[in-house]
């Protein structure tokens, strides 16, 4: 018998709330969902259940997503909380990372990105949507990152383009080398950084100050 998996979604829209229900429904049967309509309301909810997973949004009224993550986090360690988001709002990216979500992703998402990153966060890893590493727009912080000179420069190189989202062909492309050594480049620096993906390596980076965004 499938395990219940028990989710919460935080959101001011209604609406949405009720799509994201319906897409839920269509992802696993097992799904158990609750609702909360602002961060306040949610903490609340903690006293008498902790989810396995919480969906918040961002930008709410009463308390907003990252004080309330900050808040729920300090209540609960182990919770596990993906931020869903507009497009646009990346000036708030790097503040849901620090206040401790383990992923990122747009409202516009489509049903195989969230079934993702559900899977990924419930398996105790992080994951952000393509777009959101791309508007991040990361740059390399040359004065900490020497700091950190057991990566090479090119693998920082790569490290930054990987922070923007570029696949191993576009980072071959725009580094003039082969995908081929820029998979040998990601896997050296995922060994030294002690991290097991992408996801994961932004998380690293940023709050490291390696790259500013």
């Amino acid at each position: 018998m499938t395990a219940k998996i028990y989710i919460t979604i935080v959101d001011d829209h209604e609406l949405f709330r009720d799509g994201l229900k319906l897409v839920l429904s269509n992802i696993n049967a097992a799904f158990i969902i609750s609702e909360a309509c602002n961060g306040m309301e949610f903490l609340k909810s903690l006293e008498s259940q902790i989810p396995d997973l919480v969906l918040m949004d961002i930008n709410m009224p009463v308390l907003n997503g990252r004080d309330t993550v900050v808040k729920a986090l300090e209540a609960c360690p182990d919770l596990k909380i993906i931020a869903v988001t507009m497009y646009g709002e990346e000036i708030y990216y790097l503040q849901m990372i620090e206040a401790g979500v383990k992923g990122i992703i747009l409202k516009k998402s489509g049903k195989y990105e969230l079934e993702q990153a559900i899977q990924e966060v419930l398996g105790g890893g992080n994951f952000f949507s393509q777009e959101i590493l791309k508007k991040m727009a990361v740059r390399l912080n040359r004065k900490i990152s020497d700091k950190y000179n057991e990566l090479t420069e090119r693998e920082f190189e790569v490290l930054v383009n990987v922070c923007n989202g570029l696949t191993n062909n576009e980072i071959a492309n725009k580094l003039f080398i082969s995908p081929k050594t820029v998979e040998v480049h990601k896997s050296n620096i995922f060994r030294k950084t002690d991290v097991k993906n992408s996801a994961q390596l932004v998380i690293y980076a940023i709050k490291r100050g390696l790259i500013e965004i």
